[in-house]
């Protein structure tokens, strides 16, 4: 009597254990979704995005940015990249940040909002490089890697030529302050 009644029993314990809400099962789907495309972002990362090369004669600096739309997402790398190049030289930077946790016994949830504001008034940038990008599709949107060099000193054509046109106008307005003063006397 014991076993057809265990037997009984034995269905309708099963069923009650494998019963899964449908919307606790579509929420831990959503969170194997984020948990893969964070592991496909650090996958796809190339090797320059956490071991920037070297040079005596160039800056580097990478960056990251995830957009919609495939030029979106370049822009907003390359300005990560530009402005960690920025701050290694000398910028500012002010940053607000606003966390909001909440727990329960069933599930833990956090929002950031983050604002930040980079300064480069004195920075010249000039002749900043694209040394490489590397685009990925991350679920529906564009992830882009960029990697971005400064070069320095005599390597940094662009920043000497920029210079040189300074330096000609300077010249060329102490020229006339000088011909002028003479023609006064």
């Amino acid at each position: 009597m014991r076993i057809h009644l265990l037997l009984l029993l034995l269905p309708a314990l099963l069923a009650a254990c494998s019963s899964v809400d449908p919307y606790t099962k579509r929420a831990e789907i959503e969170r194997e979704r984020q948990e893969q495309y964070v592991e496909r972002a650090i996958d796809k990362a190339p090797k320059w995005m956490s071991v920037l090369p070297a040079s005596d004669s160039a800056i580097y600096e990478s960056g990251t940015g995830i957009s919609g739309d495939f030029s979106m997402a370049d822009i907003k790398a390359k300005a990560d990249a530009y402005g960690k190049i920025c701050m290694v030289i000398g910028g500012t930077a002010s940053q607000r940040t606003k966390i909001f946790k909440r727990d329960t016994n069933r599930i833990s949830t956090e929002n950031t909002e983050m604002a930040m504001r980079t300064q480069c008034k004195e920075i010249d940038l000039s002749g900043v490089e694209v040394r490489e990008l590397k685009r990925v599709k991350e679920g529906g949107r564009y992830r882009t890697y960029v990697l971005v060099a400064l070069p320095l000193g005599d390597a940094n054509q662009i920043r000497q030529e920029k210079e040189q046109t300074k330096q000609e106008s300077i010249s060329n307005e102490r020229m006339s302050e000088s011909f002028e003063a003479l023609d006064a006397d």
